[in-house]
């Protein structure tokens, strides 16, 4: 097992592991761990410690290359208590991924909590690792933990729910946050719960969009999925984020969806 995803290089520059690799192939990476990483610089960017990552959407345009990355930010809109920042990741000069996320000051304490939502179920025992047919998986797929509920998992077909973890760290020798651990999962809450038949079609997202009504706590987050599909349109998954704590936010993907 890798000691982690990345190893920095300095001045916003990344070196990734084989850990960062994705299931379609060792030579580009599962889009969790660099989105995670623009995550980790959107939400420290500035300094300041006053404001909270509300909403982070992540495009990606290429596939991720496994090597060398850099990671740029800057902000679109400052405020006392609002601001809006946007994040590209390059390889080779190139963007390959990009992110912009709202920060915002936290509500207030005498905030009513709406539409409280059940509990997420419990968070199951040990599970041997999970694959997925035809996939590479001594990368991404073997550094995250996941235990899938009543007997699911990657090649199970319907909406889905599993616990997920990393097993290392996002960058060597720096501590994770809540935020950078919900975002290193969240690319794969739409494999979670896919409704199609992937021997039949093709599908793979394009996007993804964390929006959060609280700070996520922990490393443990429950992910339970559901998939939307047209004809004559394309698929979107839409997944409840939980911690052990309950429901803190929504994950949002859209996907392309093509014959095989």
């Amino acid at each position: 097992m890798a000691e982690a995803f990345y190893r920095s290089l300095g001045d916003g520059r990344y070196d990734s592991g084989p850990a960062t690799a994705g299931p379609w192939s060792p030579k580009t990476q599962h889009a969790g761990p660099p989105s995670a990483l623009l995550g980790r610089a959107l939400q420290s960017f500035g300094g300041r410690t006053d404001l909270r990552v509300a909403r982070v959407t992540v495009e990606i345009p290429k596939p991720v290359p496994v090597g060398e990355v850099q990671v740029e930010v800057r902000a679109l809109r400052s405020g006392a208590r609002t601001d809006l920042l946007d994040a590209q990741l390059l390889a080779d000069g190139e963007p390959v991924m990009l992110a912009r996320a709202w920060r915002m000051s936290p509500s207030p304490d005498g905030t009513p909590e709406l539409r409280a939502e059940p509990p997420p179920p419990a968070l199951p025992g040990p599970q041997p690792p999970h694959g997925m047919s035809g996939a590479y998986v001594d990368g991404y797929l073997s550094a995250i933990e996941w235990r899938f509920l009543d007997g699911g998992g990657f090649d199970s077909r319907g909406p889905g729910a599993a616990w997920a973890r990393q097993r290392i760290p996002l960058v060597d020798g720096e501590e994770d946050t809540p935020l950078s651990r919900v975002l290193t999962v969240a690319d794969a809450s739409w494999a979670v719960g896919f409704e199609l038949d992937l021997t039949r079609q093709f599908a793979i997202n394009t996007d993804v969009t964390v929006a959060l009504h609280r700070q996520p706590v922990g490393e443990w987050f429950c992910m339970r999925t559901a998939t939307t599909a047209s004809p004559d349109g394309s698929g979107l998954a839409v997944g409840q984020l939980s911690d052990a704590h309950g429901d803190c936010g929504r994950i949002i993907q859209t996907l392309f969806i093509a014959d095989r």
